[in-house]
């Protein structure tokens, strides 16, 4: 694995709703400084993944397959109050796959898109439903979520 390259975007509206397939996510994060360390429960399957910004759009990521169970008694455990629950939806668009997540729990109301690249200046249409680019936010990372949850923003 080794390099995350995406791009960001909040989502204007509701027209993007022909998902090729939709996916339940919970994700705990632990407490770090300097990088992310979570675990990750997606349907069946769980994850173990790190990850430090590397540029504005780039981050080292390594990401490693653990039991489901253990991964949702490690977010019991060790992620207590650090919690990220969603609705990640695959849409193909022009060639790429986005996806979109939308935030349930403490995040509810929050929906974003994602697409990611083989390189930070790779070439791709927009589609109508997205809006502004929070790519360099970093509040919209699902670390910071975890933190500072989108209900509790001063919007």
């Amino acid at each position: 694995m080794g390099t995350e390259i995406e791009r960001k975007f909040l989502v204007n509206d509701i027209s993007w709703r022909s998902p090729l397939k939709s996916l339940s996510i919970i994700q705990g994060y632990f407490p770090t400084s300097g990088f992310s360390l979570r675990v990750r429960v997606q349907e069946d399957k769980a994850f173990l993944t790190l990850k430090k910004t590397k540029s504005k759009i780039s981050r080292h990521e390594f990401e490693y397959e653990i039991p489901a169970r253990d991964a949702r008694e490690i977010i019991g455990i060790f992620c207590s109050g650090h919690i990220v629950e969603k609705t990640r939806h695959i849409i193909e668009y022009k060639g790429f796959n986005w996806e979109v997540d939308v935030f349930h729990g403490d995040n509810d109301g929050l929906v974003v898109a994602e697409i990611e690249l083989e390189s930070e200046d790779e070439a791709f249409e927009k589609p109508s439903w997205l809006g502004e680019e929070v790519t360099r936010d970093t509040k919209y990372l699902n670390a910071y979520l975890a933190k500072f949850p989108y209900k509790t923003w001063n919007k």
